[in-house]
């Protein structure tokens, strides 16, 4: 009995041992705990302060990914609201602001093909604008007729475009009041146009241009054409002699009276002799420098073969000219907003020899062309050039015989010296680049007659071009092959981000 007893004792005293070292432990833990943030004892409000901690912690990123989500909406509906056909939302976008051009540049911005353009109603109701827009910097513009033949030149013949020394070339972007410059025809160069055609243009004040060369294209006869601008305007269609033969052949060719040739509204204007051996090359002759095809010309509206014109162009003209007193306007490119990145396309699109693109982009960068940014006064470096609308003042004039001059010297991808004569002129040239959706409304586009390829559109290396003389072109882009003055060794172009697949 007095054994069970004890046992008994012996037991509770156990029990008792176990549960002081469980609080000991316990306590131990808390204190474990505590010290980690404080070295005191636990305060009766500590567990309040650990669920206030969490919460807090909880609303700041609950907050957080709200305001995120907010942003977002904000940004989509931006998007939504320029791409939209309601015209109470439409009105509320903003394509000029910087977060447009921030999503444009990230490729966030689905872009429309076409979209409506924002033209007045009745041609019968515009108002012409009276006089000439006044030049307030070159004021008289003459244009070097004879050319100077290098003496080590294997090239003795004159040039249409001249041959331009580097000095020449240079000393030609230093804007004065009175210029003389290079500007295509230089006599005994090609390009001579008919007597007949040279009267009739002599009254074209308001002009329509368009231009086949090598038989790549019909005529397309424009519609919706009022018959305020069938009077007022010239529609001159610049030819060379293939063209003419395939349109013979293919299409009715009229004759006048006076010995003019017509097809439908177009006034065929024949060019004799081409200037060039590319016919790409010879499409720019009346493409960019047209104020010296047609010098009695106020207006322009220059449109590529190919197209078919289905805006009336005194609407044209005033919607992206008078409206906003600009005085030469063209649309953006598509896809492209830099240099570089439009000649990456056009390597990879096989449009011209990839080292002699390369060497353009080179000598482009070392002379201090940056690639485009949101930075930059424009809205992109690349236009589409198959529409150019312009007055013929004189520093418009000016531009256009650079820009011709840029073409003449290397690659004939026009798109890739616009830019750079736009950046070299800086504010003394002021241009309109309107939406391309805008521009694909101007025309419906046909294909080509046929597909046009030359030798040196696949030349990959410069051995090819030195081992095979005849893959270059004898009378033009021969600045890609005349000692540069600066070291282009070292220059190693930009990183290029390809933005799209098109080119």
């Amino acid at each position: 009995m007095e054994g069970d007893l004890q046992k008994s004792k012996s037991l509770r005293l156990n029990r008792r041992g176990d549960r002081s070292n469980q609080n000991l432990q316990a306590k131990g833990d808390v204190d474990f705990e505590v010290g980690i943030f404080s070295s005191g004892r636990v305060p009766q409000d500590y567990p309040m302060k650990i669920v206030w901690k969490k919460g807090f912690i909880r609303l700041i990123l609950v907050g957080g990914i709200l305001w995120m989500l907010l942003i977002l909406i904000a940004l989509l509906f931006h998007i939504w609201s320029c791409q939209t056909s309601v015209s109470f939302l439409s009105a509320m976008c903003n394509k000029n602001s910087k977060v447009y051009t921030m999503l444009d540049t990230m490729g966030l911005v689905t872009k429309p093909h076409r979209c409506p353009i924002p033209v007045s109603n009745d041609p019968d109701k515009i108002v012409i604008p009276t006089g000439r827009t006044s030049d307030k910097i070159v004021k008289d513009l003459s244009y070097v007729t004879e050319d100077e033949v290098p003496n080590d030149s294997s090239e003795s013949s004159p040039l249409f475009g001249g041959h331009i020394s580097w000095k020449q070339r240079e000393y030609s972007f230093k804007l004065k009041s009175n210029m003389k410059v290079h500007c295509g025809f230089i006599k005994g160069g090609g390009a001579e146009m008919d007597p007949v055609d040279i009267n009739y243009v002599k009254k074209c004040k308001f002009v329509v241009a368009s231009g086949i060369f090598d038989g790549y294209d019909i005529p397309h006869q424009p519609s919706n054409i009022s018959l305020r601008s069938e009077k007022l305007f010239c529609f001159l269609m610049v030819v060379d002699e293939v063209s003419l033969k395939f349109m013979r052949e293919n299409s009715t060719v009229k004759e006048d009276n006076a010995g003019g040739k017509w097809v439908g509204i177009w006034r065929l204007i024949l060019l004799k002799n081409q200037p060039y051996d590319e016919p790409r090359r010879n499409g720019k002759v009346p493409k960019i420098i047209t104020h010296r095809l047609f010098p009695q010309a106020q207006y322009s509206i220059w449109i590529d073969g190919k197209m078919e014109l289905v805006v009336d162009p005194l609407l044209i003209l005033e919607r992206y000219l008078w409206r906003g007193k600009n005085t030469f306007a063209i649309a953006q490119h598509k896809h492209h907003r830099s240099i570089y990145e439009e000649a990456d396309a056009n390597k990879r699109r096989k449009r011209y020899a990839r080292p002699l693109i390369d060497l353009h982009m080179k000598i482009y960068y070392y002379e201090g062309m940056q690639p485009w940014s949101s930075s930059k006064k424009t809205i992109s470096d690349v236009p589409e050039g198959a529409i150019i609308i312009r007055e013929h003042t004189a520093v418009n004039n000016l531009f256009s015989c650079l820009w011709f001059n840029e073409v003449h010297l290397f690659t004939p991808r026009d798109q890739l010296s616009f830019g750079y004569v736009a950046y070299r002129l800086g504010d003394a040239f002021d241009f309109f680049m309107f939406p391309n959706c805008e521009y694909n409304s101007i025309f419906v586009l046909h294909p080509h007659t046929r597909e046009h390829s030359s030798p040196i559109e696949w030349v990959k290396e410069l051995d090819q071009l030195k081992k095979n003389s005849n893959l270059k072109e004898s009378r033009g882009g021969l600045g890609l092959f005349t000692p540069y003055p600066g070291d282009l060794s070292s220059v190693v172009l930009p990183q290029i981000t390809r933005t799209s697949k098109a080119g």
